[in-house]
């Protein structure tokens, strides 16, 4: 889609090229302690990727993040890809919660607001060059990286616990 938007051809190997990268993606510098601070407070993660299983495992594996997440699930399961509903709700019924007890962590405008119409909580990853979208709902937590974003979500849900709701 980029090549096309920006005119530039490239190849079919070239393409598989550029997907099998996907799978070897490092993660950001602070990943790691943003989830052991999301983990340490006694949060449930999990992935929901648009990739299919065998692509969401690899990146996964790859990380080296495993051992923070409980699951790894695919909108493929769902069978419509994220931000369509079903995706956030076949995320929640395989953890076992309703919607409204979950929370998506993204980067992507369009994934904050299919969760937020979905019925779930978001919190957005606001990385260079990244945007809410202007007219979809806003999440209550925004933060430069997920180390930001992992305190404030563990400060609304301390919040809430203490018959405070922290918007």
């Amino acid at each position: 889609m980029l090549a096309d938007e920006r005119g530039v051809e490239i190849s079919d190997d070239e393409v598989g090229e550029i997907l099998g990268s996907m799978k070897e993606m490092p993660p950001h510098p602070e990943v790691e302690e943003g989830l052991s601070r999301l983990r340490e407070a006694g949060f449930r993660l999990a992935t929901l990727t648009n990739s299919t299983s065998q692509v969401g495992e690899a990146q996964i594996e790859n990380s080296g993040l495993r051992e923070y997440f409980e699951q790894t699930l695919s909108a493929d399961s769902a069978q419509r890809l994220k931000p369509a509903p079903e995706s956030y709700r076949m995320a929640a019924e395989s953890l076992g919660m309703e919607l409204g007890e979950i929370r998506l962590v993204a980067a992507h405008g369009w994934d904050i607001a299919g969760a937020l119409r979905a019925g779930c909580a978001a919190a957005f990853v606001a990385r260079p060059g990244k945007a809410l979208f202007p007219t979809a709902p806003s999440p209550d937590v925004v933060g430069a990286d997920l180390r930001e974003v992992a305190d404030q979500i563990v400060a609304a849900e301390e919040g809430v616990a203490d018959g405070v709701e922290i918007r």
